[in-house]
């Protein structure tokens, strides 16, 4: 289930596939074939913040940009609104959402607790195999983050790691954690949390983790698992309120008409 491996094999595809258009040639792009890669690309490029919220994908354009037809650019276009990431407003086209703090926040909460559910996972039902390449794994990432690695590096390591855990769910659970992870990748870089610049990140719990799975400890790895999160959640809603404060605003209550009284004339005048 790993998403990079899906990742890497769709690239693949495009270095190897022919361009199908002179514009999409002329642009150094590969085309493609099926909207799911197409909205691979797109669904990249905003969780790499390369598409800013509010802004317009354009049927035209990208049928230009991809040498594709309008029905992949609308099927993929469909896929990126089932999973958050655009608005398709009728007559205007797709415009890349902005979501709000409480929405991103409540996006982690889940998968934290989804994230806790793969580490128990794992310890419950890996193999020693499966728990010694998780272990190699997650010594990788703190080596990175002890060299000083990109954020965007050690991210990724951290997304593999999460995959191997998953994998040791149902296929059910599977597929509950990978929708949760593509929303909880949008609308921000992970570059931009660099989390192996400013203190300690969660690499903490990246050890308790480790203990856990070592000595398979479910409830010590699956807490671990969760604090990661946790600590993830408060840095992009940092990150998030820091390029303003954007909440959902609540309507107010509606409050009850105020009655205008003539005031009455004093006796006797004045």
């Amino acid at each position: 289930m790993a998403n990079s491996k899906s990742d890497c094999s769709v690239e693949a595809r495009f270095l190897e596939a022919p361009g199908k258009t002179a514009a999409a040639a002329d642009a150094g792009l590969a085309a493609v074939s099926t909207a799911e890669e197409l909205a691979q690309i797109l669904r990249t490029r905003i969780q790499k913040s390369e598409l800013a919220p509010g802004e317009w994908l354009r049927e035209v354009k990208l049928c230009n940009e991809f040498g594709v037809g309008r029905s992949i650019v609308r099927r993929a276009l469909r896929a990126l609104a089932d999973d958050g990431l655009i608005e398709i407003e009728e007559n205007r086209g797709a415009c890349v959402s902005a979501t709000t703090v409480e929405e991103v926040f409540d996006l982690y909460e889940v998968r934290a607790a989804l994230y806790g559910l793969a580490a128990r996972f794992a310890c419950l039902r890996g193999s020693d195999a499966v728990i010694r390449r998780i272990l190699e794994k997650i010594d990788i990432l703190l080596a990175q983050a002890a060299e000083i690695a990109p954020a965007e590096q050690i991210i990724e390591t951290s997304e593999t790691i999460f995959s191997q855990m998953a994998d040791c769910a149902s296929a059910d659970t599977q597929r509950m954690i990978e929708a949760v992870r593509r929303k909880t990748r949008f609308h921000f870089s992970y570059v931009a949390l660099a989390i192996n610049a400013q203190g300690p990140g969660p690499f903490e719990y990246w050890r308790k983790v480790r203990e856990g799975l070592e000595a398979r400890d479910a409830e010590k790895a699956s807490q671990g698992a969760r604090d990661i999160l946790y600590y993830m959640q408060g840095e992009v809603a940092r990150i998030m309120l820091a390029r303003g404060p954007r909440l959902r605003t609540e309507p107010s209550a509606a409050q009850p008409p105020t009655s205008k009284r003539t005031p009455t004339k004093k006796r006797g005048g004045g």
